[in-house]
Protein backbone atom coordinates (compact mmCIF):
# COMPACT_ATOMS: atom_id res chain seq x y z
CA UNK A 1 0.00 0.00 0.00
CA UNK A 2 0.91 3.49 -0.92
CA UNK A 3 1.59 6.34 2.12
CA UNK A 4 -1.61 7.85 0.04
CA UNK A 5 -3.55 5.13 0.48
CA UNK A 6 -2.61 4.47 3.74
CA UNK A 7 -3.65 8.38 4.95
CA UNK A 8 -6.75 7.94 2.87
CA UNK A 9 -7.82 5.12 3.99
CA UNK A 10 -7.73 6.38 7.84
CA UNK A 11 -9.40 9.41 6.87
CA UNK A 12 -12.41 7.07 5.94
CA UNK A 13 -12.03 5.17 8.66
CA UNK A 14 -12.02 8.13 10.82
CA UNK A 15 -14.86 9.72 9.71
CA UNK A 16 -17.15 6.20 9.74
CA UNK A 17 -15.85 5.90 13.21
CA UNK A 18 -17.40 9.12 14.62
CA UNK A 19 -20.20 8.39 15.66
CA UNK A 20 -18.36 5.64 17.91
CA UNK A 21 -15.94 7.96 19.37
CA UNK A 22 -18.58 10.38 20.45
CA UNK A 23 -21.24 7.82 21.47
CA UNK A 24 -19.12 4.65 22.39
CA UNK A 25 -18.20 3.06 25.64
CA UNK A 26 -15.66 0.31 26.25
CA UNK A 27 -17.13 -2.30 28.84
CA UNK A 28 -13.98 -2.59 31.03
CA UNK A 29 -12.05 0.18 30.34
CA UNK A 30 -14.87 2.88 30.81
CA UNK A 31 -14.73 5.89 27.99
CA UNK A 32 -13.14 5.74 25.54
CA UNK A 33 -11.66 9.63 26.73
CA UNK A 34 -10.44 7.18 29.87
CA UNK A 35 -6.61 6.70 29.97
CA UNK A 36 -7.41 3.23 31.41
CA UNK A 37 -8.74 3.32 27.62
CA UNK A 38 -5.74 3.94 25.90
CA UNK A 39 -3.76 1.41 27.79
CA UNK A 40 -6.41 -1.41 26.64
CA UNK A 41 -3.70 -1.43 24.07
CA UNK A 42 -0.30 -2.83 25.83
CA UNK A 43 2.44 -1.50 23.84
CA UNK A 44 1.25 1.80 25.72
CA UNK A 45 2.10 0.41 29.18
CA UNK A 46 5.23 2.29 29.44
CA UNK A 47 3.71 5.35 28.74
CA UNK A 48 0.78 4.65 30.92
CA UNK A 49 3.06 3.81 34.42
CA UNK A 50 5.05 6.82 33.54
CA UNK A 51 2.24 9.34 33.48
CA UNK A 52 0.88 7.56 37.00
CA UNK A 53 4.18 8.85 38.31
CA UNK A 54 4.05 11.94 37.20
CA UNK A 55 2.93 14.32 39.72
CA UNK A 56 -0.10 17.09 38.82
CA UNK A 57 -0.68 15.50 35.46
CA UNK A 58 -1.79 12.49 36.13
CA UNK A 59 -5.05 13.74 37.65
CA UNK A 60 -5.24 14.45 33.26
CA UNK A 61 -6.54 12.08 31.11
CA UNK A 62 -4.50 11.41 28.19
CA UNK A 63 -6.65 13.14 25.52
CA UNK A 64 -6.68 16.24 27.79
CA UNK A 65 -2.77 16.39 26.33
CA UNK A 66 -2.63 14.21 23.10
CA UNK A 67 -6.04 15.77 21.35
CA UNK A 68 -6.86 19.03 20.45
CA UNK A 69 -9.30 20.75 22.81
CA UNK A 70 -10.44 23.96 21.61
CA UNK A 71 -12.93 22.81 19.88
CA UNK A 72 -15.38 19.73 19.80
CA UNK A 73 -15.46 18.55 16.65
CA UNK A 74 -12.17 18.68 16.05
CA UNK A 75 -11.22 17.11 18.98
CA UNK A 76 -13.32 14.08 18.26
CA UNK A 77 -12.17 14.22 14.31
CA UNK A 78 -8.58 13.75 15.68
CA UNK A 79 -9.26 10.99 17.85
CA UNK A 80 -11.08 9.40 15.05
CA UNK A 81 -8.04 9.74 12.69
CA UNK A 82 -5.22 8.93 15.65
CA UNK A 83 -7.31 5.95 17.26
CA UNK A 84 -7.94 4.42 13.74
CA UNK A 85 -3.93 5.17 12.67
CA UNK A 86 -3.16 3.31 16.37
CA UNK A 87 -5.71 0.69 15.73
CA UNK A 88 -3.37 -0.23 12.36
CA UNK A 89 -0.10 0.52 13.45
CA UNK A 90 -1.32 -2.18 16.08
CA UNK A 91 -2.50 -4.62 13.57
CA UNK A 92 -0.02 -4.76 11.68
CA UNK A 93 2.41 -5.29 13.83
CA UNK A 94 4.47 -2.31 13.06
CA UNK A 95 5.04 -1.23 16.25
CA UNK A 96 7.69 1.09 17.06
CA UNK A 97 10.33 0.14 19.76
CA UNK A 98 10.40 3.46 21.48
CA UNK A 99 7.15 5.25 20.60
CA UNK A 100 7.51 8.90 19.26
CA UNK A 101 4.88 11.72 19.25
CA UNK A 102 4.53 12.68 15.22
CA UNK A 103 5.29 16.61 14.35
CA UNK A 104 0.87 17.11 14.32
CA UNK A 105 0.89 15.70 18.08
CA UNK A 106 4.36 18.16 19.28
CA UNK A 107 1.66 20.54 17.84
CA UNK A 108 -1.26 19.69 19.75
CA UNK A 109 0.80 19.01 23.06
CA UNK A 110 1.98 22.40 22.96
CA UNK A 111 -1.37 23.79 22.34
CA UNK A 112 -2.58 22.60 25.32
CA UNK A 113 -0.11 23.04 27.74
CA UNK A 114 -0.35 26.99 26.95
CA UNK A 115 -3.94 26.11 27.07
CA UNK A 116 -3.74 24.76 30.79
CA UNK A 117 -0.42 27.22 32.06
CA UNK A 118 -1.48 30.36 29.65
CA UNK A 119 -1.32 32.77 32.50
CA UNK A 120 1.94 31.41 33.61
CA UNK A 121 3.39 31.38 30.01
CA UNK A 122 1.83 34.33 28.71
CA UNK A 123 4.99 36.26 28.89
CA UNK A 124 7.25 33.58 27.81
CA UNK A 125 8.39 32.38 24.39
CA UNK A 126 6.06 30.20 23.25
CA UNK A 127 7.43 28.64 20.48
CA UNK A 128 9.98 26.98 22.46
CA UNK A 129 8.60 23.65 23.54
CA UNK A 130 7.57 22.94 26.60
CA UNK A 131 9.42 19.73 27.65
CA UNK A 132 13.15 20.97 26.73
CA UNK A 133 12.93 22.83 29.71
CA UNK A 134 9.99 20.07 31.67
CA UNK A 135 12.16 17.50 30.88
CA UNK A 136 10.14 15.18 33.34
CA UNK A 137 6.81 15.99 31.99
CA UNK A 138 7.68 13.58 29.17
CA UNK A 139 7.17 9.86 29.16
CA UNK A 140 10.64 8.98 29.56
CA UNK A 141 11.90 11.27 31.69
CA UNK A 142 8.99 10.19 34.17
CA UNK A 143 8.82 8.15 37.36
CA UNK A 144 9.75 5.00 36.98
CA UNK A 145 10.93 5.35 33.46
CA UNK A 146 13.65 8.66 34.25
CA UNK A 147 16.67 8.41 31.68
CA UNK A 148 19.02 10.49 30.88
Amino acid sequence: MTKLSIFSLTILSGILLIPLVLFGKSDSQGTSDASTYCISCHVMQSEYEAWVHSGAHRRKECVDCHLPNENKAVHYLWKAIDGMKDLLVFHSGKIPEQIKISSHGEKVLQSNCIRCHETTVMLMDQERKCWNCHRRITHLHTGITETF
